[in-house]
Parts: C-alpha cells; structure tokens; sequence
C-alpha cells in the first residue's frame, strides 16, 4: 500500500544519533579553535581607558573604536612599513626555500651520485639541533658576511633552518611521480631543466605549495632570530615590533595596541592558509605516507 510510513530500523537510528553526534563535537571544536580569535578581534576595539587593563572580559566595556589601530600606526615607521619588512622577509624565504629544495629534491630523487644516502641523512639530522644553541654562531658569521642587522641577512638564515624539512617533503613528493611519465618525456626529446620545469613541476605542485607555505610562516612569525640579528627600528619585522609597542607609560602594557597588532599578524596567514588549503593538505599528505 502506497503513502505508509514505516518505522525507522535501529539501524538507521544509529547512524542518525552518530551524525548527531559528530556534528555537535565538530561544532564545539570550531567553537573552541574560533575563540581565542574572537577574543583578539573583540580586544583591539577597546577604548584606550580599556587598552591598559588586562583584556578580562575582551569585549569593550564604553563601546567600540579603533584607536588602538591608530597608535599601532603611528609608533616608529608605521605599522605599514613593518609590515613590508615581514613580507620582504617571508616572501623571500618562501622563494628562496622552494628553488632550493625543488632543485635539491629532483636530484636525491632521480640522480645517483656517491653518498648519496648519507648526504641526505645529514641534512635531516639538522632538525635535531636546537635554533638557539647556533644562534651566537650565525650572528658571527653574518657580521663577517656584512649582512647582519640586514633583512636579507634574515632571509638567508630563515631559508637554511627551512630546508631539511624541505628537501625531505620535496624528495618524496618527486618519488611519488612514475618514472615512466619521466621516460616517456625523455622519448619526446625532454630533457634537463626543460623535463624539471615542464614536467616535474607540475605534478609536484601541492608538494611545492606545502614548502612554500611553511616557509612562509615560519618566516612571518618567527621571533628569536629576528631579535638577536636585528638592531635598527626601523627593520623590525612585526613579531619584534610587538615587544616594543607592548609599553605604554610608566611601564604600563598597552593591551590594545598589543592586540590590534595581533590582529594585522594574523590576518594574512588565515587568508593566505585559505586559499591555498586545498594543495597544502595533499602535499602534506603525500609527503608524509611517502
């Protein structure tokens, strides 16, 4: 008979009530990764009678303004000109890191030389060593070099602490591509850079965007570094500008420049991480179960 309702079998129900379920934690979870934001963006809207008490509750007690964007810009060079040094340094360290390791990957992946296997061991052992305990000695190093207090100085110690982990996912990433797209190429008269560029960057390409945008992070909010090999304000990145904007009077910490300056940090890595989500899970991905 047409038009009758059945019952719902256990099954059925168990699968609903588990759905349920999964929707309701993931919700809680995003509930629980989103608040810490809301608190930053709630907190750089204070009123500057606000700005100087810990930002407990966040929320603005005598209404919402944006003065504490307004000191933010108006301390040293500009929070604009701050901002340019970080980028000149992130991008940089991207670029750098990805030809690099792109170039190093292709040939522990495809090239046989002697100690080939133990070079590369080598070069992984580096992650083992602690940043700090060779800060002192890339200090010296770059005062020989005449690229200390320098920006590009920055980009190039950025750039060697990112390749191990580098050149590891890019190794893997060329692995993972058959050998016989590479042969049937050859067959068409490809060959050295023409087969790297043409053909093997392309089909690495979410492996490259995972290098690139580590690199990038890293570089935009790295902080140690930056500090000890930085001594004029005015190439400050903004992870060291945030230790000078901190004070207020007297000593006094200015809670709301600190968080309008959070705030401008923050917003190009989550747009920079959204566009490029899609290619940096599957490098990702690959990488690590190669």
């Amino acid at each position: 008979m047409t038009g009758t309702l059945t019952a719902p079998t256990p099954r059925g129900g168990r699968i609903r009530y588990h759905r349920v379920l999964f929707h309701v934690t993931a919700t809680l979870v995003a509930l629980l990764f989103l608040a810490p934001i809301a608190w930053v963006v709630l907190a750089s809207f204070r009123q500057a009678t606000d700005s100087l008490k810990p930002p407990l509750p966040p929320w603005p007690t005598d209404g919402f303004t944006a003065d504490s964007y307004v000191r933010l810009q108006e301390f040293g060079q500009s929070i604009l000109h701050y901002t340019g040094n970080s980028a000149f340094v992130a991008i940089g360290t991207a670029v750098l890191t990805i030809i690099v390791s792109v170039l190093a990957g292709y040939g522990f992946s495809r090239y046989r030389f002697p100690l080939k296997g133990l070079v590369f061991v080598l070069i992984l052992s580096t992650i083992m060593i602690p940043f700090q305990s060779i800060l002192t000695p890339l200090f010296l190093l770059l005062a020989k070099m005449g690229l200390q207090n320098k920006l590009i100085g920055l980009v190039l110690i950025y750039t060697t602490l990112q390749l191990p982990f580098s050149v590891f996912m890019m190794r893997n990433a060329f692995d993972a591509v058959p050998k016989e797209i590479e042969e049937a190429a050859r067959i068409d008269g490809m060959k050295g850079i023409a087969m790297l560029t043409k053909v093997m960057i392309p089909l690495v390409k979410p492996g490259i965007v995972t290098v690139g945008l580590f690199a990038f992070l890293n570089a935009w909010n790295e902080f140690l570094a930056a500090l000890v090999l930085l001594t004029d304000q005015d190439k400050f990145t903004l992870p060291v500008l945030m230790t000078a904007v901190r004070y207020g009077r007297f000593g006094s910490v200015d809670w709301g420049a600190v968080q309008a300056g959070v705030m401008v940090m923050m917003i190009p890595c989550l747009i920079l991480f959204l566009i490029l989500q899609r290619s940096y899970i599957r490098g990702l991905t690959a990488g690590a179960v190669k």
